[in-house]
């Protein structure tokens, strides 16, 4: 971990860390227990995610009573003076598919923010204990490891791109390597950020499931961007709305050469 870092940040620092490890082992308790007949047992999931988030509600409370957690309150993009304006945001379950039917492929996200502007971001996987975690600007960490994205290589047919479910619904590829959907967007965005995934794309995901994963993949050297190439602005999706458009997560400067192997089903 960074080494200058107010002793504020690091009080902060040790309660996401200390957290979400909790909140994992609460979620390990539902992990699994679906109901093996039907598909999807929507009232596990709802259960437990429930829990994990009054879990988390009442040790924000406890530790810090003033910071704010997103969608308990309207949010007001008003400057904040004080622990007013630190805001968490917190998935307590990515990739609910997987975690109803028992497969280790899912995690908990919890990014922080200081008047909208990152500060931390950690996701975190109960089964396999996978931590990822940095601080915005600063080095990102898989356990307390470094990670950076390589320097780019030849697209090859080892190269791995993360998608999204029905992606071949929607699009046709050239793309030479393994394409493949592993059911969970921040992991997918953490693999990126690792270098074990060339890209990831996404679609229909939501503010929570990228606040934490897109802090640790800017730190690693990557950034999101629209399919177009555009920019991506996470904050102007603040009041909850979907993100309709598709979103490439990638190595900087790498987006354009991902998006040439891909092109829209009309």
């Amino acid at each position: 971990m960074a080494t200058e870092v107010s002793q504020s940040n690091q009080d902060l620092i040790h309660f996401a860390m200390d957290v979400i490890q909790k909140a994992g082992d609460v979620a390990l308790r539902y992990y699994g227990q679906g109901d093996p007949y039907i598909k999807f047992d929507e009232q596990l999931v709802t259960e437990a995610e429930l829990n994990l988030i009054d879990f988390f509600r009442s040790e924000l409370r406890r530790q810090f009573p003033e910071h704010q957690l997103f969608g308990d309150i309207p949010v007001d993009t008003d400057y904040r003076h004080g622990q007013k304006g630190n805001l968490w945001v917190y998935d307590a379950l990515d990739g609910m598919a997987n975690f109803q039917a028992g497969i280790p492929l899912w995690g908990i996200s919890l990014a922080l923010l200081e008047n909208f502007w990152p500060i931390l971001g950690v996701f975190y996987m109960p089964v396999t204990r996978d931590l990822f975690y940095a601080q915005a600007g600063q080095h990102a960490y898989y356990g307390d490891k470094v990670i950076a994205i390589p320097e780019p290589g030849e697209v090859s047919n080892e190269s791995l791109l993360l998608t999204y479910s029905r992606f071949h619904n929607q699009y046709t590829s050239t793309f030479p390597g393994k394409i493949r959907n592993l059911g969970c967007t921040a992991a997918h965005i953490c693999y990126v950020a690792t270098g074990r995934a060339e890209a990831a794309l996404l679609a229909h995901v939501s503010y929570q499931d990228l606040a934490a994963a897109g802090i640790i993949l800017e730190a690693a050297g990557g950034e999101i961007r629209k399919m177009d190439g555009g920019k991506f602005h996470l904050n102007e999706y603040l009041d909850g709305s979907r993100i309709e458009d598709h979103l490439l997560a990638a190595p900087k400067g790498k987006h354009q050469s991902i998006r040439d192997y891909l092109r829209p089903i009309d």
